[in-house]
């Protein structure tokens, strides 16, 4: 995380990217552990982490799928128990009837294709992320939905 000198404040963006990694450590994915957030007038509208759906058994429990049989990281992602922590975000907001229309969303890590549409559709209009992911498609149709997408630099304090 980053942590300021004493007296110093984190940016609002850098606040919001250090509860994304402690959202992550929900994760119980074997391969990644990935935390979201979708904010909107800075607050928090909904979190989500990477992990199998609600009363079904988590990876970490009954192994990973994906490994066993070798799939490479940002392919076939349906052969997988779990449910990326964007789309965990997307659907806590659905289930408790909050409007994320033109909010941002922030991630420890870029969104998949998968991700991407779903955050397209649901109006996200801005994403800031920590770590890449090998997935230029997803890149490509931000670009062309109009959805800014920016790599978080850990060094920005607050204004």
């Amino acid at each position: 995380m980053n942590m300021p000198e004493r007296g110093e404040r984190p940016s609002w963006k850098a606040y919001f990217m250090d509860i994304t990694q402690i959202v992550a450590e929900r994760s119980t994915c074997l391969r990644r552990t990935v935390g979201a957030l979708i904010v909107k007038d800075k607050r928090i509208l909904s979190t989500g982490y990477n992990g199998a759906p609600c009363g079904i058994r988590h990876c970490s429990e009954v192994g990973c799928l994906r490994e066993k049989l070798n799939v490479p990281s940002g392919e076939r992602h349906e052969l997988c128990r779990g449910i990326h922590a964007e789309q965990n975000a997307i659907i806590q907001a659905a289930y408790h009837g909050v409007s994320i229309k033109g909010a941002t969303l922030f991630c420890t890590h870029q969104p998949c294709l998968i991700c991407a549409k779903m955050l397209i559709n649901a109006g996200i209009q801005k994403i800031y992320y920590k770590e890449g992911y090998a997935d230029p498609l997803s890149c490509e149709m931000f670009q062309e939905a109009g959805v800014e997408v920016i790599r978080f630099e850990s060094k920005e304090s607050a204004p």
